[in-house]
């Protein structure tokens, strides 16, 4: 969907607007609740009508089947969010603006909270390492903590320890990974360390069951292009079994994101973005000896217009 005149005349404004009261806090000393590098972001989602697949199961009590369903979102470089919408058909509907002002954001995930299959809204790091959770449709970003710039890779993979509400997995530039549970309010408990040597992966995600046992999964590309699935066990302090390969040639993509169910089957997808800016979707399975169907493009080119996808 284009920009209207309207949007952009409030994006300026709300720049405007925030870079006065920048300059006045600076000037008096004072602070700001909201990050000064993110001015008035805002970040905004469709309604799906449909609900996942065993959506009142889904959570603490998750079935085998079950899935989160979300948009896949972009953030270009100007910093506007884009929001593609699953089709009902296996692909996505075509691109809507659902927000901006992330020229800065260093990582964005979407989160659901309350376990209902849908994301409520994002967790997000400014330049500056500083963790918000922001709702959908609202520009309310909410401080989470400080320091957050030692990690190089975040991202939520939906419910990995059990308790219901989605968690947020980061890795530091050591190549450790840590695990941090999220209380369903946007704030999170004291990061738990998975492991060491995770600094063998260019891109890892997840966003549910890949395996069929309702326990969210995430998958790892290393650098030799090689795809590897690491099982969840629902076990906060041990939250992955050990990894088991894929398959390889995945270094024919420069981005690897999972938001969830895309074709609306149950089962959790994964998407990946060819060095081209063409976009590929690989259904799930849920047979953990073979979690990925043939792939199928559903983007014929522009993806690499996106500095961030979630």
């Amino acid at each position: 969907m284009a920009k209207s005149s309207g949007l952009n005349t409030r994006r300026a404004l709300a720049r405007a607007t925030a870079a006065a009261l920048t300059a006045a806090l600076v000037a008096t000393g004072a602070s700001s609740a909201v990050a000064a590098d993110e001015p008035g972001a805002s970040a905004s989602r469709s309604h799906l009508d449909v609900k996942p697949s065993g959506g009142e199961k889904y959570g603490t009590s998750a079935m085998p089947g079950d899935a989160p369903i979300n948009p896949v979102f972009g953030v270009d470089g100007a910093g506007d969010l884009w929001s593609y919408d699953p089709d009902f058909e296996g692909g996505l509907d075509a691109r809507w603006d659902a927000g901006y002002g992330w020229q800065t954001a260093r990582a964005m995930t979407q989160v659901d909270q309350d376990a209902d299959g849908f994301s409520d809204g994002i967790w997000h790091v400014t330049s500056e390492g500083q963790l918000y959770w922001a709702p959908w449709n609202t520009e309310e970003h909410t401080l989470v903590g400080n320091g957050w710039k030692i990690y190089n890779q975040l991202f939520s993979g939906a419910n990995l320890g059990g308790a219901g509400a989605d968690d947020l997995l980061a890795r530091d530039s050591s190549g450790n990974l840590y695990l941090y549970l999220g209380y369903g309010n946007g704030k999170l408990t004291q990061r738990y360390k998975v492991g060491g040597g995770w600094n063998a992966y260019t891109h890892i995600t997840g966003k549910g069951d890949l395996t069929g046992d309702g326990k969210a999964d995430i998958v790892a590309k290393d650098k030799s292009g090689v795809l590897w699935l690491y099982k969840g066990t629902g076990n906060y302090k041990a939250p992955f079994t050990s990894r088991t390969r894929v398959g390889g040639g995945w270094n024919t993509y420069n981005n690897v994101v999972s938001v969830g169910d895309i074709d609306i089957d149950g089962i959790t997808d994964v998407v990946a973005r060819d060095k081209n800016g063409a976009l590929y979707l690989y259904k799930g399975t849920g047979n953990a000896a073979s979690p990925f169907k043939s792939r199928v493009m559903i983007g014929s080119g522009g993806w690499n217009t996106y500095r961030l996808m979630f």
